[in-house]
């Protein structure tokens, strides 16, 4: 826990292990130390290899910004050294011609004018699917019925990824992402993701498919061929981020507009506030709080000079509740002014899944308010939103009645 003390000798903490709200914390160090020579993270509890020798974090709509936009002083390289251990060499860690190219190899698939095909054949019918499972029951835990359930089935289907398959590799996907607190169980999950995945390029090599590992298999980079090894650390990169970015941007969504049941209904009969909804859910209870860069050189930024070579960690989560950019930041509110937040980063990293995630939770809640009504949660019940760096609620009680 990082404790800091305001004007008034209040105790201000930060919660490691995320079973309180940061956004206090985010505030505060909003107001009296936007860029903070501190950690957002429990460095105890750390692997020596993930160890930053020196740290920083930018709180500042301004200054996050700022930092997405010159990728030259503020790299991601350093992600080589952190998640690169179990996923590999990716975009996430790639700069220049390399990032652009790798990039380009999957961007047509993932833009918004490419994913209307994907609405009626694959999306649709699976949340379609899994709400029917459960219209007529009367209650549900909206987070394992279908925040948990409807991405999976999705990535999984775009990859083509045998059905079979998805416990093992939403399994693995988690272990994947938490090498902070268990790098073993993520070496474990990268090595059996690496094995999967190659049987599967094999199996493409030998027969071309209209899925997304067969475009990967299928595609070159000035005239030459993808290496197994390149396409299994795109997928070991794809598989996660398609499962975790619209399970917790959703989950948050739901309990957002069922702690606001005003504006519940206000969508329930307006269809067309989805989209502001899905927006204002974004900004509000950011999914992922936090990304790293590592500065290439000395920089000056918020009065303060942070040296070459330090990590930067760039709070989206605090940057989205900026109160010289929102009124009133920490409130809950689908009608507010639109303003761009940055809850998909920014820069030539902004997130490659953002226009299907927004798609996934639009159609999700579509088919949601088609089958039930009167949904609301179980009264009495301790859902709420959780995490630090990863912020999404663990169960969603709700009760309901079929749509007439």
């Amino acid at each position: 826990m990082s404790i800091s003390t305001d004007p008034d000798g209040q105790a201000v903490t930060l919660d490691f292990a995320g079973q309180t709200s940061p956004y206090p914390f985010f505030n505060y160090k909003r107001r009296t130390e936007p860029v903070w020579h501190g950690s957002l993270t429990d460095q105890s509890q750390l692997p020596p290899e993930l160890m930053p020798d020196d740290e920083w974090v930018l709180f500042g709509y301004d200054d996050v910004f700022r930092a997405f936009r010159d990728d030259q002083v503020f790299s991601s390289h350093a992600y080589d050294q952190t998640i690169g251990l179990v996923i590999g060499h990716t975009i996430l860690a790639m700069g220049g011609k390399e990032h652009h190219d790798h990039r380009n190899l999957v961007a047509k698939a993932f833009r918004a004018t490419a994913l209307e095909r994907w609405e009626p054949s694959v999306i649709g019918p699976i949340c379609d699917q899994l709400i029917d499972e459960i219209k007529n029951d009367g209650s549900a835990d909206l987070v394992k019925a279908v925040t948990f359930e409807f991405p999976t089935r999705i990535i999984a289907t775009l990859l083509g990824l045998p059905r079979d398959d998805l416990d093992l590799f939403r399994r693995l996907s988690f272990d994947l992402i938490s090498i902070q607190v268990d790098i073993e169980a993520g070496l474990r999950a990268s090595a059996e993701l690496h094995d999967y995945f190659l049987e599967q390029v094999e199996q493409r090599r030998r027969k071309t498919t209209d899925d997304i590992i067969g475009d990967l298999v299928s595609a070159e980079i000035d005239g030459e061929k993808l290496s197994d090894e390149a396409i299994i650390s795109f997928l070991r990169l794809l598989l996660p981020a398609g499962l975790e970015t619209t399970y917790r941007s959703s989950g948050n969504l739901l309990y957002l507009l069922l702690t606001h049941p005003e504006q519940l209904a206000m969508v329930y009969q307006d269809r067309t506030l989805i989209p502001a909804a899905i927006e204002e859910g974004l900004r509000c209870e950011t999914p992922l709080t936090t990304v790293i860069r590592t500065t290439t050189q000395d920089v000056e930024i918020g009065g303060k000079t942070i040296p070459s070579g330090a990590q930067v960690d760039l709070c989206m989560g605090s940057a989205n509740h900026d109160e010289t950019r929102w009124t009133d930041p920490d409130t809950f509110d689908i009608f507010r002014p639109r303003q761009a937040h940055i809850a998909f980063a920014g820069g030539i990293h902004m997130c490659l899944g953002m226009h299907l995630a927004r798609l996934e939770t639009r159609v999700m809640l579509n088919s949601l308010f088609d089958r039930v009504t009167n949904l609301a949660l179980v009264p009495d019940n301790d859902a709420r939103i959780i995490g630090l760096t990863f912020r999404s609620p663990t169960k969603l009680p709700v009760t309901f009645t079929p749509a007439s």
